[in-house]
């Protein structure tokens, strides 16, 4: 029984989406968005709701995750999908190089750029210790943030690094001085 699968979900004024074999596109007022969805599972709108219908309990595993994606696409669409990084360290930074460049200063040797994938836009805060991450699907704008985290993971012992704004860090302990 999956809860997740039942929920209905809001279909707002202005989307559109069209279900082209296992193929979903959602358009909206912010773009379009493809997603691929499981075989087995229908979509139906019903009172301004589209509800996600299994058609046997075969596919109970995918149910919550077909509305799960079906879910994204809508609001992607409608409000969009952020996610903020913070730059901590010592003349550490990021600038915008262009619009589709980021370049990350992070203690090597040499500044690092990260070009954009199409559909994601970055915005850089004037400290230059905050990026934005924003665009329309979700799963590109979760996996450029992870890569931009990935450049320079938080050190454990001083928490220098990239990070996500709402990430908690646990510092550890360094050496204990010789006695």
């Amino acid at each position: 029984m999956s809860r997740i699968g039942k929920k209905p979900i809001p279909l707002p004024s202005g989307v559109k989406y069209a279900v082209n074999g296992n193929t979903l596109v959602v358009e909206g007022p912010k773009g379009k968005v493809e997603q691929a969805i499981p075989s087995g599972i229908k979509l139906e709108t019903q009172d301004g709701h589209i509800h996600a219908i299994r058609e046997n309990d075969s596919q109970a595993a995918i149910h919550g995750l077909t509305r799960a994606l079906v879910f994204n696409a809508v609001e992607g669409v409608t409000k969009g999908w952020s996610k903020d990084l913070d730059i901590v360290g010592i003349g550490y930074r990021a600038e915008l190089k262009g619009k589709d460049v980021v370049v990350f200063t992070l203690g090597y040797s040499h500044p690092i750029e990260f070009p954009l994938p199409a559909g994601v836009t970055a915005v850089i805060d004037p400290k230059q210790t905050r990026v934005t991450i924003s665009g329309i699907d979700r799963q590109k704008v979760g996996q450029v943030a992870a890569d931009m985290r990935a450049l320079r993971k938080p050190d454990p012992y001083k928490n220098k690094g990239v990070r996500y704004s709402d990430e908690k860090l646990k510092k550890k302990v360094g050496k204990t001085g010789a006695k």
